[in-house]
């Protein structure tokens, strides 16, 4: 059931579901809500884990403010939300740009943060393809048609919204491989075998990262989770509950990492 609270002087729309066990927090993607992440893999999720999602500032059934879009002030506003609302340690599972929010926590409070799940995240801005999205594209449709549903501030809000939302992703993120290689949180990298973050940036992401794991889904493109959302939630339930680091037959790159 979701409700709002108070997030760092901001109503903050917040969703629980399941109830037992560690608690997983979903980060949704950008231009989205929590909804969309949690009918997708929120329910197989549930029957083992206390889901958490939240909107984050200007998306979903959150209102905007005048500031910009910046993915510090959203990893912020995550911290918030683990501080009040989970009380401590989650696993972040975060898809696009939540899987970044989710890199920046896991770097700022790895105290916070279990294990976590990236699912086409970037860590530059300069990983990402050039996307063109014409407006009367279907997701174009569906992300305006979510968006009047739920927001606060009306569906008229939409255009400044992704205004805001195209400054800040053609800008950032702008961390460096150095930067990864100081999360010392289990990692699993999901991505699709066609998504609009670089094959090779993601690999970057998943080599960088000292104790990642990675995970190509063939046939799939950005909107993996959306796409093969029992695939994706079996594959983090596996990730969350396997012994760490895993047991391997020729450990390669596992065997250099841990020599350091």
């Amino acid at each position: 059931m979701g409700g709002r609270i108070d997030i760092g002087g901001h109503p903050t729309w917040v969703d629980e579901r399941g109830g037992g066990g560690e608690t997983v927090m979903l980060l949704h993607g950008g231009m989205s809500n929590s909804d969309l992440l949690l009918d997708a893999v929120g329910d197989p999720l549930a029957e083992r884990y206390r889901v958490v999602a939240f909107d984050r500032r200007g998306h979903g059934y959150t209102a905007d403010t005048p500031v910009g879009f910046h993915y510090e002030d959203m990893a912020t506003e995550t911290v918030g939300v683990l501080e009040a609302v989970v009380g401590g340690r989650a696993h972040l599972v975060g898809w696009s740009d939540g899987g970044i929010v989710g890199l920046l926590v896991a770097m700022r409070r790895p105290e916070l943060v279990d294990r976590l799940v990236v699912i086409g995240a970037n860590f530059h801005h300069e990983g990402v393809l050039p996307l063109e999205l014409p407006e009367d594209s279907p997701v174009a449709a569906q992300m305006f048609e979510a968006y009047a549903a739920r927001s606060p501030d009306g569906a008229e809000h939409f255009g400044a919204l992704f205004e805001k939302f195209l400054a800040m992703v053609t800008t950032e993120p702008t961390l460096s491989v150095d930067d990864i290689t100081t999360i010392t949180t289990p990692t699993l990298v999901m991505v699709g075998d066609d998504d609009i973050v670089r094959l090779g940036h993601t690999c970057e992401l998943y080599e960088a990262l000292p104790a990642g794991q990675l995970c190509v889904v063939p046939a799939t493109s950005h909107g993996l989770p959306i796409e093969r959302p029992g695939d994706v939630a079996r594959t983090i339930v596996e990730f969350l509950t396997a012994e760490l680091p895993p047991p391997t037959m020729m450990p390669a790159r596992r065997a250099t990492h841990a020599a350091h």
